[in-house]
């Protein structure tokens, strides 16, 4: 199958002070998104752990599928599991691995920085949080997501690390794997839809400020940017896209019926509408993932130069 590459662009840029305010920019704009993404984390969890309305909303749909057939919870089981310590740590050290071999110890520390930074985060915000019990459903605080930050922050390194030829085929993969535990950890009621996007909003804000290291130790290397993948960027786009209209729409409907309509949608009904939130922001941060880590292809100033030269690894 050929995988899903990104392509250079075609005209490099000859201006190295032109180059280096470019890669200033890129550094700010890189660490902005890492804050936004940390706000939505403290946002996520004053709406939905912090008020009413938000607790109940989340708990109705984390409740509203019961898993109570013995295979689909053995194979849930086996979903969930099959992301530990362990294959968290044997990916970390292959995603450094891939980083020097490719003489990209850069990529490999900022893949490792990302990793380990969000899954500490994410254990002491659970440890840490207070939850108070607002909707009459007591249970100790899960925000947010430990499976899904290991997930997620998995994906995105190899993404990081990957030759950017793979990455959007990596993207795609890892994308709908994060979906799955995301989704599946709510099904079998291990956490509330809140928890799995706070989770991969702190591999985001993790992600974005180790790329924003990676891209200030760059900054005046003479290239072309190589742009993220488009088809990629179409699928998770239409896909988020998608659900974020059936999320918006279905989240809606489950606060009518919790203010104004009681009964007005089942528990069915809402775990679905959570399912397509949670969905809608996997295909957001990885959206945002693949064009943070879309790198530079190094060339010479010229033609024979960058023919006689052998160029540095790209991003």
């Amino acid at each position: 199958m050929t995988a899903l590459a990104s392509r250079p662009a075609e005209s490099a840029d000859p201006d190295p002070g032109d180059r280096a305010r470019r890669g200033f920019w890129h550094v700010v704009a890189h660490a902005f998104i890492a804050l936004l993404a940390a706000a939505g984390v403290v946002g996520v969890y004053l709406a939905c752990v912090r008020t009413p309305l938000g607790q109940s909303v989340d708990t109705l749909m984390m409740r509203g599928a019961d898993v109570k057939h013995e295979r689909v919870v053995q194979v849930l089981d086996r979903a969930l599991n099959g992301t530990t310590l362990a294959s968290l740590v044997l990916v970390c050290v292959s995603a450094a691995a891939i980083g020097f071999i490719r003489r990209r110890a850069d990529l490999a520390l900022a893949a490792g920085l990302l990793v380990i930074g969000a899954n500490v985060s994410t254990r002491l915000f659970k440890n840490r949080l207070p939850r108070p019990d607002l909707d009459n459903f007591p249970a100790p605080n899960s925000f947010p997501s430990g499976h899904t930050t290991a997930a997620a922050s998995v994906a995105f390194a190899l993404i990081l690390v990957l030759p950017f030829a793979i990455r959007g085929t990596v993207a795609l993969i890892g994308a709908a794997y994060v979906t799955i535990i995301a989704i599946a950890t709510v099904w079998a009621e291990w956490h509330r839809p809140s928890d799995t996007i706070a989770g991969l909003l702190v591999v985001l804000a993790w992600g974005a400020g180790a790329s924003a290291l990676v891209r200030a130790k760059r900054a005046r290397i003479t290239g072309v940017t190589a742009r993220p993948n488009r088809l990629a960027l179409l699928l998770v786009g239409g896909v988020g896209a998608l659900s974020a209209l059936a999320a918006l729409l279905g989240i809606g409907a489950v606060v009518l019926s919790e203010r104004v309509l009681p009964d007005l949608v089942s528990g069915r009904f809402a775990f679905f509408a959570g399912a397509a939130a949670i969905t809608a922001a996997v295909a957001a941060v990885f959206a945002i993932w693949v064009r943070l880590a879309a790198g530079d292809r190094p060339v010479g100033s010229g033609s024979t130069l960058a023919s006689a030269q052998p160029a540095p690894a790209a991003d």
